[in-house]
């Protein structure tokens, strides 16, 4: 795309909005209700493609990307009248008789860029909320899942409103003129270098941004945990995808009394659910590209660790890194110096809780937060700062549809999902009315005499 293209590109879709086609309520559920039954109807397509892009097991991407957009998308259509309605607000004995009330008003023409580890789940979500508010949109899918890229592409031609709601393929270049125009909303997904890019090309235009980034997000499991479920839902976080989850565990902070046997139990939990060989098993994933494989290879062969317990097979050609479990790491390890977003798991041993949540507080803002304990979550969470947290779990915190999901500070800002995704996408407008009879209070008006602000004073 030329960037006259893209400067074309919204200057068509602002017609649209400008028209006012985009603030029916009831166009705005036929495209949430187009876009889901685009999901549904296109199942089978999207998980070959999916697993072509990422060797994306079957039952995950069915339930990380089609289900999930979809019920996203059915839960914004069925709450969204009760949203759009203004919110009145009561107003003070001084500034009486009037009546004042917030209104949401779509922001116009938004730009949302997605990734390629969630392409369907992380597109979908953010365009069915700026559909809900009412939005013009543009979508960038990422060229690194072209599959994907290509098939949602064609699908939105033949399922959404193409004056109104256009998807762009491409890569750098393509995305860099997209970034030069006037938007009135961007949200990216994706990593912090970029993140700061799309932050600096919305800063010349003054446009809002909502930036999901992610970062290293830490698991702690402490002494009174209880060991099989730790060990179940870390193998969750850190395996599904391979590992290529924005809100996966990224390493591990453990009690040394249960150090041994939390290993041992993410040991049995690799070979119950993807065999003695992984490599040969459906039900676990691949890297995206060599690229990528090359670069997680790298961290592994960093040092900075005593013993791969688990794992540690790479082969990068094939995509494919194992799940792989590594002790003994040491804070100042190559895998700590940067988010892993792969299948290897650091752990690293601690004897007392204020260990992890130093170490924590000392680095950036992670995206998520995980805690197992009978009796310290709210302890660990009090003392730290995280977009997300789950205590006893991993992850689930991402899928109830009106908890906020978004970073603090290097993880991103803004948040979306349910509500919260419908307020990002709208501009919370202040309405004050007073009738037409009303004359203006001799309060107001010089000149200001003793006795005026003594009236004023009490009425205030």
């Amino acid at each position: 795309m030329a960037a006259a293209s893209a400067e074309e590109l919204v200057r068509r879709l602002r017609t649209t909005f400008e028209s006012g086609r985009t603030r029916d309520l009831d166009w705005r559920r036929e495209q949430l209700a187009a876009l889901s039954q685009m999901l549904r109807d296109n199942e089978e397509d999207l998980l070959a493609a999916l697993a072509q892009d990422l060797g994306k097991p079957r039952w995950e991407a069915w339930a990380g990307d089609i289900a999930a957009s979809a019920s996203e998308a059915d839960h914004l259509r069925k709450k969204l009248g009760g949203w759009a309605k203004d919110t009145g607000i009561r107003v003070p004995i001084a500034f009486r008789p009037a009546r004042a009330a917030i209104t949401y008003q779509p922001r116009g023409v938004v730009l949302v860029i997605a990734p390629w580890n969630y392409p369907v789940y992380l597109l979908a979500t953010p365009l069915a909320a700026a559909l809900a508010a009412g939005n013009a949109v543009v979508c960038k899918p990422s060229e690194l899942a072209p599959a994907t890229s290509a098939l949602i592409t064609r699908l939105a031609g033949e399922y959404l409103d193409p004056q109104a709601i256009t998807f762009v393929e491409g890569g750098v270049e393509e995305t860099t003129d997209l970034l030069a125009q006037k938007w009135d909303h961007i949200l990216y997904t994706g990593n912090g270098t970029v993140g700061r890019v799309v932050a600096a090309a919305a800063a010349r235009h003054l446009t809002p941004t909502t930036l999901e980034l992610g970062g290293k997000s830490p698991a702690i499991v402490h002494k009174d945990a209880n060991l099989k479920q730790a060990a179940s839902r870390i193998a969750f976080a850190k395996w599904s995808n391979a590992g290529q989850t924005c809100i996966a565990v990224d390493h591990v902070w453990v009690h040394h009394d249960v150090h041994d046997e939390l290993v041992e139990r993410l040991a049995t939990e690799i070979r119950e659910r993807y065999g003695d060989d992984p490599r040969q098993s459906a039900d676990f994933g691949r890297i995206v590209n060599e690229r990528h494989a090359e670069r997680v290879k790298a961290l592994l062969d960093g040092g900075g660790y005593d013993e791969v317990a688990v794992g540690g097979q790479v082969d990068v050609a094939a995509r494919y890194i194992a799940p792989t479990v590594v002790t003994g790491v040491k804070p100042d390890a190559a895998l700590m110096g940067e988010e892993i977003f792969g299948p290897v798991l650091p752990v690293l041993g601690f004897d007392d809780l204020s260990e992890p949540i130093a170490h924590i507080n000392a680095s950036d803002h992670p995206l998520a937060l995980y805690v197992f304990s009978r009796r310290n979550g709210d302890h660990v969470l009090d003392r730290t700062t995280s977009g997300g947290a789950c205590v006893n779990d991993t992850m689930l915190h991402i899928f109830p549809p009106d908890l906020p999901f978004g970073g603090v500070g290097e993880s991103g800002y803004g948040a979306y999902h349910g509500k919260w995704g419908f307020e990002t996408f709208s501009h919370r407008r202040s309405i004050y009315r007073r009738p037409g009879f009303f004359v203006e209070s001799a309060l107001t008006k010089a000149p200001y005499t003793a006795i005026k602000e003594r009236v004023a004073r009490f009425v205030y």
